[in-house]
């Protein structure tokens, strides 16, 4: 089976045939199939090919499972005996992906 490392939003993440990712929100609906152009690296099944800086003619398919917000964060802002309080609060967008093939070019 083979594992690539690709890049989106920013971070990077290694990922199989079959896997669920959790990635930064991407402009797409559920049920719809996205491409991962920028592949770093694929592992697996005696042949391994390490990009400089991506490899060519390397993608990852996935399908958009659903769109959503993460858990809320508090964010408190304070300073003593001056009466400055600040409260926010913040959702992270993201978008769930079935990995469905990793193609090694």
């Amino acid at each position: 089976m083979l594992h690539a490392i690709i890049e989106t939003g920013g971070k990077q993440y290694r990922v199989g045939e079959g896997d669920i990712v959790f990635i930064e929100k991407l402009p797409a609906e559920a049920g719809e199939e996205v491409t991962f152009d920028k592949v770093l690296a694929v592992i697996g099944d005696g042949n391994n090919a390490i990009g400089t800086p991506v490899v060519e003619g390397a993608k990852v398919t996935a399908k958009v499972v659903k769109n959503g917000k993460g858990k809320k964060i508090h964010i408190f802002k304070y300073k003593p005996k001056k009466g400055y309080r600040r409260r926010q609060g913040h959702r992270q967008p993201y978008t769930q992906v079935q990995i469905e093939s990793v193609v090694l070019g």
